[in-house]
């Protein structure tokens, strides 16, 4: 998975709400659809779009799939976030001393 693939994926509302409704367990489609008003051809796309960045993955039980977050997925996220993570406490830091200085 590249980083555009991820990005684009999480880039659309409704497949963000997929993605966190699945942190919190595993789901078949038509439970992911609840409160969406949209088709199961729709609601198919995007999890064929998570499933494409591999953020998700499935499995086939009998007649049902169930959906479940890809953590390998999760780590690629986590591991991009993770470079950029050193210049937070020091952007934060020149904020406070800039505000602390706009107070004077």
């Amino acid at each position: 998975m590249s980083e555009t693939e991820f990005f684009k994926a999480l880039a659309d509302p409704t497949r963000r709400e997929v993605f966190e409704r699945l942190a919190d367990g595993e789901m078949n489609a038509t439970e992911l659809r609840q409160g969406f008003e949209m088709s199961q051809p729709a609601m198919s796309q995007h999890l064929a779009v998570l499933r494409s960045a591999g953020l998700i993955a499935e499995q086939k039980l009998g007649r049902n799939v169930i959906y479940r977050i890809n953590p390998d997925g999760v780590a690629q996220i986590h591991q991009w976030l993770s470079r950029y993570h050193a210049f937070w406490p020091k952007r934060v830091d020149e904020l406070k001393r800039l505000l602390k200085e706009m107070d004077q």
